[in-house]
Order: C-alpha cells, then sequence, then structure tokens
C-alpha cells in the first residue's frame, strides 16, 4: 500500500439517547462533548448518513462557526469525517470562523450540498459555556424537521463512523489544501476561505454603498455605536461598515472574537448589551446596533439609548422596504413574521396589499416560503431580521436596511418609529424570558395550562385588572400548515387571544440546553396612546398571564431573567 495515502477507518461506536436537533440544532455545554466518548463523532457521522450516498459522494460541504470554545477541535473531527464519508470538497472560514449568514450566502453562492454550522448562537461560551452544531441545506437554511428527525433516528442506532484521523488541516492560510485518501479516486480539497469577502460582495448587490459611504463618513454624516459583543461578526464590521464605508475604527467596540466572548453573554438586547443603551445615552451618536455571538441577531437604538423592538424594526424595514435597491429590482413578494412576534407587520401588509405570513419560530419555515418565491422579508421578536438573499436572519443586513433609511429619508430612529406609529398605531409588545427553570416543572406547567385553556369553558372567560377587562376570544396550541408543502407543525406555542386582538404566548424555548427557558409574550394594539411605556401599558395582561400559569409558583421563579 502507498504510505502516502491517508488511511480511513471505520470505528465502532455506541448510540446516545439525547442528540435530537432542536430549532437550532443540537446544543449542549462544551463539557458534554468533551467527556462524552464520540459524542460528537456520533451526530456529525448521524448529519453524513442522513445525506443520500450518491448525493454525498464528491459533494461540496461548508463548515464555520462563531468561534467559541471547541469551535477548532470539532472543526478538524468534521474534516476528518467528511472525507471518510466521501464529500469531495470542504470549505472553511479562514481560522475556522464563519458567520450564519455567510455561511447561508457562501453555501448558495458554491452550490454546496450542505453546511454545518458551529454556534450557540446567543449562549454564553467558554469552557463552561454551551456548544452548537446546526445542519443547513442546500438552500443555505436550517434543515426542515423531516431532516433533523432523520438525522435522530440515526443517532440513536448508530453502530459505526467513519474517520480519516491523519487528516489535519492549516485553517490558518488561504486557499486549497489537497489530500489523498485510500480507495479514493480524486484528492480530497480543503479550501479556506475569507467568508467576509463573499458576504460583503453579497451586500454591495442589495445596498446603495456609495448613499451609505455619504451617510457615514459624507460632510454631514450620522455617529454610530456598533457592538460586536466580541462574536465573530467582528471583523465584518471591521471590513465593511469600518474599512469599506468610512466608520470611525473606534465606532466599532467589541470586534475581536473571543471563545468565551469576553465573558460576557452574546445576546443583543437591553439586558446583555447594557454597556451598549449606556454609552447612547449621553445622546453623542446617533444610532447603535449589537449583534450576537454567530451575528444573525442584531438589535437596533437611536439617539440617547431609544430602543427599536424587533417587531417593529421589522415592521419599518417592510414599510420603507423601496429605501433598498435590491427590492426596487426585485418587487415584494411577501412579508412573514414569527407567530409570537407583534401583529405590527400585520398593518404594513395589510395597508400595501401584500401578502403576510404567521409562521412557528424557525427560520426554516420562512426559507420554505422564500425558495417557492413567496417571501421577500420576515422578522421574529428574537431579534432576528432577514431578507431573501440568504436563508438565515442576518444581523448586518437588518443594520444596513437600517442605514439605507435613515440616509433616504434624513430623519433620526426615533422620529422614524413615532412616525410609523402615528400612521399605523403601535402593537405595545413584551416578552419575559425565566431561564433555567427545571425542566420537568416547567413541562409540567405548560402541560396543565394547555388542558385549561383547550377547555371549551376557557373562550368567553374575562379577566379584570384595574378598570381593564379582557374576555378570552380564543384559545389554543399554534399548528401551522405549510401553504407550500402541506406540511404541519403542531405545538408550536400555546395562545390565549383576547376580543380586543391583545395575546399572551407561552412557550418553552428550543434552544437551551439541559434546562428549560420559559417566555411569556405579550402584544396589544392601540391606535392612539403610542408613546407610552410598553412595560406600563402591558402589565395588567402581564398580571393575568402570570396569575393562568401560575408561573412563579410552579417554577420557584420570583421574577423573570430578562425582560425585553
Amino acid at each position: 500500500m502507498d504510505n502516502s495515502l491517508l488511511q480511513v477507518l471505520t470505528v465502532p461506536t455506541a448510540p446516545y439517547p439525547d442528540q435530537r436537533p432542536g430549532t437550532s440544532g443540537l446544543r449542549k455545554k462544551v463539557h458534554v462533548f468533551q467527556s462524552r466518548r464520540n459524542y460528537l463523532h456520533n451526530f456529525i457521522q448521524s448529519i453524513f448518513s442522513s445525506i443520500d450516498l450518491r448525493d454525498r459522494q464528491g459533494s461540496t460541504v461548508v463548515v464555520g462557526g462563531d468561534g467559541r470554545s471547541f469551535n477548532r477541535t470539532a472543526i478538524e473531527v468534521i474534516v476528518q469525517m467528511a472525507a471518510a464519508n466521501g464529500v469531495g470538497r470542504m470549505i472553511i472560514g479562514h481560522h475556522g470562523m464563519m458567520s450564519t449568514p455567510a455561511i447561508s450566502c457562501v453555501i448558495r453562492k458554491y452550490k454546496a450540498i450542505g453546511g454545518i454550522i458551529l454556534t450557540a448562537s446567543h449562549n454564553p461560551g467558554g469552557p463552561d459555556g454551551d456548544f452548537g452544531i446546526k445542519f443547513n441545506t442546500a438552500n443555505g437554511g436550517p434543515a426542515k424537521e423531516a431532516v433533523t428527525n432523520k438525522i435522530f433516528q440515526i443517532s440513536r442506532t448508530i453502530e459505526e463512523f467513519a474517520i480519516c484521523p491523519g487528516l489535519h488541516v492549516d485553517l490558518t492560510t488561504l486557499g486549497k489544501q489537497m489530500f489523498d485518501l485510500e480507495n479514493k479516486f480524486k484528492p480530497f480539497t480543503v479550501e479556506i476561505v475569507d467568508s467576509v469577502e463573499s458576504y460583503a460582495n453579497l451586500l454591495r448587490n442589495i445596498f446603495d454603498f456609495a448613499a451609505l459611504k455619504d451617510l457615514l463618513s459624507g460632510e454631514e454624516h450620522i455617529k454610530i455605536r456598533i457592538d460586536a459583543m466580541h462574536g465573530v461578526v467582528g471583523p465584518y464590521v471591521r471590513r465593511i461598515l469600518c474599512e469599506e464605508l468610512g466608520c470611525p475604527v473606534n465606532s466599532a467596540i467589541n470586534c475581536v472574537p473571543l471563545e468565551d466572548f469576553g465573558g460576557q453573554h452574546p445576546d443583543p438586547n437591553l439586558t446583555y448589551a447594557a454597556d451598549l443603551v449606556d454609552s447612547m445615552r449621553d445622546g453623542q451618536y446617533d444610532f447603535g446596533a449589537a449583534f450576537d455571538g454567530d451575528g444573525d441577531r442584531n438589535m437596533i437604538l437611536g439617539k440617547r439609548g431609544f430602543f427599536v423592538p424587533p417587531p417593529d424594526s421589522v415592521a419599518v424595514i417592510a414599510d420603507n422596504i423601496f429605501c433598498i435597491p435590491y427590492f426596487q429590482h426585485t418587487g415584494v413578494r411577501g412579508f412573514a413574521r414569527s407567530m409570537p412576534t407583534s401583529a405590527a407587520l400585520d398593518r404594513v401588509a395589510k395597508a400595501t396589499k401584500i401578502e403576510l405570513y404567521e409562521t412557528p419560530t424557525g427560520w426554516k419555515f420562512f426559507g420554505n416560503l422564500m425558495d417557492a418565491g413567496r417571501l421577500s422579508l420576515c422578522g421574529e421578536e428574537s431579534f432576528g431580521t432577514g431578507g431573501d438573499h440568504i436563508r438565515e436572519k442576518d444581523g448586518l443586513w437588518a443594520v444596513l436596511a437600517w442605514l439605507s433609511i435613515l440616509a433616504t429619508r434624513k430623519q433620526s430612529v426615533e422620529d422614524i418609529l413615532k412616525d410609523h406609529w402615528l400612521k399605523y398605531g403601535r402593537n405595545y409588545f413584551t416578552r419575559y424570558d425565566y431561564e433555567n427553570v427545571d425542566i420537568d416543572a416547567a413541562c409540567e406547567m405548560m402541560e396543565d395550562l394547555e388542558i385549561m385553556i383547550v377547555d371549551k369553558s376557557f373562550v368567553k372567560q374575562r379577566f379584570a385588572v384595574e378598570d381593564k377587562i379582557y374576555q378570552v376570544e380564543k384559545a389554543d396550541n399554534f399548528e401551522y400548515t405549510d401553504p407550500v408543502d402541506s406540511t404541519i407543525s403542531r405545538n408550536q406555542g400555546l395562545r390565549i387571544i383576547f376580543s380586543d386582538g391583545s395575546r399572551i404566548i407561552y412557550r418553552l424555548s428550543g434552544t437551551c440546553c439541559d434546562v428549560a427557558t420559559v417566555r411569556i409574550y405579550i402584544d396589544s394594539y392601540e391606535k392612539e396612546q403610542i408613546l407610552k411605556d410598553a412595560q406600563v401599558m402591558l402589565a395588567p395582561l402581564a398580571t393575568i398571564a402570570l396569575k393562568i400559569s401560575q408561573l412563579h409558583h410552579r417554577t420557584g421563579r420570583s421574577g423573570p431573567s430578562v425582560i425585553t
């Protein structure tokens, strides 16, 4: 045998029962992947085995992550297993890092069979933090439920995996690396790419970079403050906003990706991005934004820290969509929001006579509509916004969308949003997150709550708080039938809808590790009183939500971990 050929091994293994991918893939503590024998290998083999061998042979697969702990170790294993499973080419981000939007972009650009994203998104990193693995398919979007179910079923019965342990990749050098494997007619190719450039080129074809450069560095430029929260999007911010569009380097902070995100929680909301909010309060900056660990979520702020709620953000972009040249060329096919997201977008859709879709939480549902040519713009209340240029939510895209609106309208963020409320009325919205709740207690509470609200006697019940009276008009566990392929997704969240259109929604988060996050969403529309404090306006409904669920008693919690 030629000693220069790398050996492919088949290694016996035993299955684990807990590798069911959630909404955002498989997420566990780092130590789970490190300490459980072949835990990573089993899941990666299950991904490759879920792809038909004929499709897998000689195919291209993209890999990248947000740079958190265990990222490089995982990439080496994935490359070794991809080679052994017949993949012909791997495209990997420089240093193993690539934002989630960029991975979607690169999958589509290179016509890859799919991509493996190594991220736990906005969850904490570091050796004691979380790690995640998500599989995106050839459209660049998260795998559909049929695929993730297949991966899970394989993981429950797996007996062996294939690996090429002698294959070692240099992640630090851009360009191609070739490897000869035994019993393979063609070399296995690894290509280390500058993912920032591929993604930046996509954005250049969507936005008017000349107008944005004038806004950010022209004679009457605005001052911005951008917080990358030590996530993967830092280099993208520096290259695109600073180097290309002319923002001062010091306007972008925390742009060096760190394995532990600087010890912080890389979640762009008012709680975890409090430093950015505080830095905006004195009024020296006109626009602020923060991103999460893998760069798909965003938070938008105006002067003095004026907060733009995510449901309002996507509604404002929808109402000003032709400020973005891309949509001037493509037109607008449809809008969509996740079910827990407030109905602010619905009002724009109705006024513009554009189709509106209400989907379960999870970007894969939007991707299906986009692939069918039915959807152009969508958003989730969890700080996710995006268009049909890729099949993931896209934090930097959302920031450039807002900056395009500012450049066109020449108004402040606050004035634009207040004008929007004057035009459409305001959907007051809040979300209470109860994190790290005992999973058994959380599940029992949700089961009992569902039994209560689906009982026919619950409809027409009246709840009084102070001078407010709310009557239940409808209550259910949200079910979605996909208009493209007629697949049905059940158990997507408990809804209580009142006669005035106000809503209370309860969900268990599908993205946490080992413990549960209970989320309560509250949404109420006001036509006239549009400038009140959201927490004050929604306090009566919050009282009802806690009373109905008995959440504090059932979980032992006295209050939420995060209020959005």
